[in-house]
């Protein structure tokens, strides 16, 4: 029957297909005409067509001169660049400072940043008589170059440029807490000589840890002198202040051209647009801000961050990049102090025209926004800061007083280390301790450096939440030797953003940075996870990834947690969570230990000694992957000894052999460690 019923349709679709290939004889014929005749008429046009390309040509060949750090040292007659790998603005404050004082030696230096310029032109520096390139490079992470330095790092990597006739020299910006102190700067500083550059005076090496400020002062106060003697020239002594930008006043502008907290695009803030990064930030709204400790004098808190339709993707372990804004108080006692009014719009203006970097921040803007959202006014000043606003002091004794910690003498170094640094002194108590300081609110500006990113572990996986980012901090708050309550900027800022204020959404400006603490490959590796405190914050991330995966069916190998707080009743973060995830068989085990709850004080890394052999199975036998999070200064460095004292204790090495076995732990990637200090 069914055979029948085809046979009975078959004529009448080949009859279709007839008058089908009919019509589209005819279309196909009156197609080819049209193309025939188009040709035929408009042949003749054709070059005209090629003038976009030449045009385009000449735009490629301009963008290639502005990336000649060459053609603009000879157009200028600089024969000092110094590069900077900045991740935080230390290492761009300090080029700055040292492209200042070439012109005190008789010379003519710029700071530059190596993603803006062709770094292979280096090789062409010996064209340039008595030139040097300085670099003033910062540590990243495990070891890595910061992100603006990232393609300059790969070029020397991976090259073999021909560097002979380069004078150079690095100065390094680490923490000596950090298992790779100063690599990039000690990196840097041996591949330029293997590449055949002259190295003119010793690798600098600055530690955060300790006086990171003092270390560069010392290095520079011998620097100078060893060019002088490289170069054959003299020091001008020329001490005076060199104002790097001029002052404009808007008395009649258009405010719709005025920059509001904005990090790049004007009115990039009402009118968001994809890609988000680090110059253009996306406006998250708040939709959780909660505290999670039950008790104590701290506060720890847990806020989402909404990022619907902003087409942001990120993974367990990646960081959130978010930009705070000062205390409005600190700001108005600026201005008061200073007796200016901080809705005057200005505009700072470099008095090099051939810099890349016209303005020290946004302009135009007023004082109240440069103050709130693009300067650093919470942080101890500088001592190149101190000097330059010395002048300012009508008071004699207390110009001397400043002029002394700016110097570099051990006096000096130690009336700063006491009077600024340990008595933690920002801008505004500077300013009220020495009554008869009193400088321009322009110069002040230019010499303040900005307010920073600060940077979380997100404590969320994008497979559960992909709409949503999750922070866990700490407000920092204290008191100084000189009675002043010091609040950190962001988690002070974080604190107050409530899910609505006065009917309007909170938001906080974000961008994702992305992170090498990936969850292992194979989800069946053993994992074993250590942090305390608010290092608490990526596990949540890998914990709900874990319980993904084992909801898609997925064989997830042994996930262990250790962690610490103060007491059990009081800042055990994400308690209830972490006993739902053990219950379900997430979390293999929760090890928790609580540091003061008894009278002998114990920490994460007494666990893990008392764990040792079953740990040592899974790190041995079973490719089980360790992640720390947390305090880099004593947690981080006890941890990882603890799993040194395993290797020698159960694995039977040497002291020097268990170190080494960490270490390649660390470069297979099965040692993972987000710390900082």
């Amino acid at each position: 029957m069914a055979d029948s019923e085809v046979d009975a349709a078959t004529p009448e679709p080949v009859m279709e297909d007839e008058g089908l290939l009919s019509t589209l004889d005819i279309v196909l014929v009156s197609v080819i005409a049209a193309v025939l005749i188009y040709w035929i008429t408009f042949r003749k046009k054709t070059p005209a067509e090629e003038i976009p390309e030449f045009k385009k040509l000449t735009t490629q060949v301009t963008t290639t001169q502005e990336k000649s750090f060459i053609e603009k040292m000879k157009k200028t007659g600089r024969n000092i660049v110094v590069f900077y790998g900045s991740q935080t603005g230390t290492a761009e404050e300090f080029s700055n400072r040292l492209a200042k004082d070439a012109q005190r030696y008789g010379m003519k230096g710029m700071a530059a940043d190596p993603e803006e310029y062709d770094m292979s032109e280096l090789s062409r520096l010996a064209e340039i008589e008595n030139s040097i390139a300085i670099f003033c490079v910062a540590t990243y992470g495990e070891g890595d170059p910061t992100d603006n330095a990232q393609e300059f790092h790969d070029w020397l990597q991976e090259g073999d440029a021909e560097l002979g006739g380069v004078n150079f020299t690095v100065f390094a910006l680490g923490n000596k807490t950090y298992e790779h102190f100063n690599a990039m700067g000690k990196y840097v500083d041996k591949r330029l000589e293997e590449l055949g550059a002259k190295r003119i005076f010793d690798l600098g090496m600055g530690d955060d840890d300790a006086n990171l400020e003092e270390d560069f002062v010392s290095w520079r106060e011998q620097f100078w002198p060893a060019v002088c003697e490289h170069f054959g020239v003299e020091a001008t002594g020329e001490e005076s202040s060199i104002r790097q930008y001029e002052l404009e006043v808007h008395s009649d502008i258009d405010m719709s051209t005025v920059y509001t907290g904005e990090i790049g695009r004007l009115k990039s803030f009402e009118t968001q647009r994809p890609p988000f990064d680090t110059k253009n930030p996306f406006l998250a709204p708040v939709t959780v801000n909660r505290k999670l400790n039950k008790g104590g004098s701290r506060h720890l808190m847990h806020l989402e961050l909404d990022i619907t339709g902003s087409k942001i993707r990120y993974e367990a372990g990646d960081h959130v990049a978010v930009y705070p804004t000062n205390d409005p108080a600190i700001v108005n006692q600026i201005g008061h102090v200073l007796d200016v009014d901080l809705e005057t719009v200005i505009s700072l203006r470099n008095l090099d025209e051939e810099t890349n970097k016209k303005n020290p921040f946004p302009c135009p803007t007023t004082y109240r926004t440069a103050l709130m959202h693009y300067l650093d006014i919470t942080s101890p000043p500088r001592t190149n800061v101190l000097y330059e606003l010395a002048q300012y002091a009508s008071d004699s004794a207390q110009q001397e007083h400043m002029r002394k910690m700016a110097s570099s003498s051990p006096e000096g170094k130690s009336l700063y280390q006491s009077w600024v640094l340990e008595s933690r002194r920002n801008i505004l108590a500077v300013l009220q301790d020495l009554p008869s300081l009193r400088p321009p609110i322009d110069h002040l500006c230019e010499l303040l450096p900005r307010l920073q990113t600060r940077y979380y572990s997100i404590a969320s996986s994008a497979k559960v939440h992909p709409g949503s980012i999750h922070i866990c901090a700490v407000v920092v708050e204290y008191q100084t030797s000189t009675n002043r309550v010091n609040r950190g900027v962001a988690t002070t800022w974080l604190k107050n953003k409530r899910v609505t204020d006065n009917g309007h959404k909170s938001t906080v400006p974000m961008y994702i940075r992305k992170s090498q603490f990936r969850l292992p490959f194979k989800p069946s590796s053993p994992v074993i996870m250590i942090g305390p405190g608010t290092g608490i914050a990526p596990f949540m991330g890998f914990i709900q990834e874990q319980a993904w995966l084992r909801e898609q069916g997925r064989e997830v190998g042994e996930t262990i947690l250790y962690y610490g707080c103060r007491h059990r009743d009081e800042d055990f973060l994400y308690q209830e969570e972490l006993e739902e995830f053990e219950k379900a068989g997430v979390l293999t085990q929760v090890n928790v230990a609580f540091s003061r709850d008894q009278e002998q004080k114990v920490y994460v890394q007494h666990l893990l000694k008392k764990d040792q052999e079953h740990l040592w199975k899974l790190i041995d036998r079973e490719n089980a992957h360790i992640y720390v999070c947390g305090d880099a200064r004593n947690m981080a460095r006890d941890v990882q000894n603890t799993f040194s004292g395993m290797a020698e204790e159960i694995g039977g090495m040497d002291r020097a052999q268990a170190a080494e076995y960490v270490k390649k732990l660390m470069t297979k990637g099965r040692y993972s460690q987000d710390v900082w200090s």
